[in-house]
């Protein structure tokens, strides 16, 4: 016959007032690290706490603070999973965690939906704060939370309808560069291929590349135009369609990091690595590894979280001035895959 066990119940701070002999008010100083208290009882109440393993309960600490904050912020990302996104959520803990705040944080996919119901959810829990790398194109919704003084900051991209602080890359800039140095290269034939249209930094981008051509009087040519990638995957289908034509491109500029990476695997996989230049955006761990190594714009991601949680922390501290814009220069690494000299694949 199976042995049960029920849970054990946690000690409470009761628990840890009666082993060490002392006040709950003592207690609740010294897990509070409030001070004012005898070292001697200090002492006393941790050897309680280690003993019984108390944990304290934070949300009824929450609920009992004057200030009313919870010591915690929400971020939301495009996909926590994406490097990118990883990248910014470790720079942003890094800098809540000189401040004792902790992070809560959640995947938006892209989805206006996603975006306003994590929203409601983080503010339900009564989040000091928000940082929020945008899906929708409205924000106006966060007007009344931020007029309640919950402080708002936008990361990678600026808010829709609503005045905010917020952080962005030199997208524009480091997309026109992307596309420059293929032109310096000898390119005419450039191929653009990105994530939806609708996306903000995408948009950037994509003038960037356009602005490049214009001053290098090259006619843009819509079907050079690949947009609506949003992986791996879909970029190498839609590099798949453009190259089968009768006059594919001589160059990529790929300007995402997954779209990037359809793109290497779609160029090594038709031995064309060597053939077609390439500039992708945004950093790849493995760039300098491949043959060739792959040439990229990048943006500085522990700057821009770190910019984006300093703006955060201003104001819950008490910052009441105009709203701020920060921008994070971005910077082309040429390797070799951006300097590949045009080579005709006309069929």
């Amino acid at each position: 016959m199976s042995e049960t066990h029920s849970p054990r119940s946690r000690s409470t701070m009761r628990d840890v007032a009666r082993m060490a002999g002392t006040s709950l008010k003592t207690v609740s100083r010294v897990v509070n690290d409030e001070g004012n208290v005898n070292p001697e009882l200090a002492v006393r109440v941790m050897e309680a706490v280690k003993e019984l393993d108390y944990r304290p309960n934070l949300q009824a600490g929450f609920l009992r603070r004057s200030d009313g904050k919870t010591q915690t912020i929400g971020l939301l990302v495009e996909n926590i999973s994406n490097p990118f996104s990883s990248a910014l959520h470790r720079a942003i803990e890094d800098v809540a965690r000189k401040h004792n705040v902790i992070v809560f944080a959640g995947s938006l996919d892209e989805d206006p939906t996603r975006e306003r119901e994590l929203t409601d959810a983080f503010l339900s829990r009564r989040v000091d704060g928000l940082i929020i790398v945008p899906a929708g194109e409205d924000h106006s919704y966060l007007e009344n939370e931020q007029e309640t003084g919950t402080p708002i900051v936008f990361l990678d991209r600026p808010p829709a309808n609503l005045k905010a602080d917020y952080v962005v890359a030199t997208n524009f800039d480091g997309g026109f560069a992307a596309t420059m140095h293929l032109i310096k290269q000898g390119h005419r034939r450039i191929a653009y291929i990105g994530d939806y249209a609708t996306i903000y930094t995408g948009a950037q981008r994509l003038g960037g590349y356009k602005k490049a051509l214009e001053i290098s009087n090259i006619p843009f040519d819509p079907k050079l135009v690949l947009q609506g990638s949003h992986s791996s995957s879909d970029a190498q289908i839609s590099l798949s369609g453009l190259f089968d034509s009768s006059n594919p491109p001589t160059a990529i500029f790929a300007s995402q990091n997954f779209v990037t990476l359809g793109a290497i695997r779609y160029l090594h996989n038709r031995g064309l690595e060597r053939l077609v230049a390439l500039v992708g955006f945004d950093e790849i761990s493995e760039a300098d590894l491949l043959t060739p190594a792959i040439t990229l714009v990048t943006q500085d991601v522990a700057t821009m979280g770190e910019s984006a949680a300093e703006l955060l922390f201003k104001r819950l501290n008490g910052y009441e001035g105009e709203f701020e814009k920060k921008v994070i220069p971005t910077v082309l690494t040429p390797r070799g895959s951006g300097e590949i000299a045009p080579t005709s694949l006309q069929r």
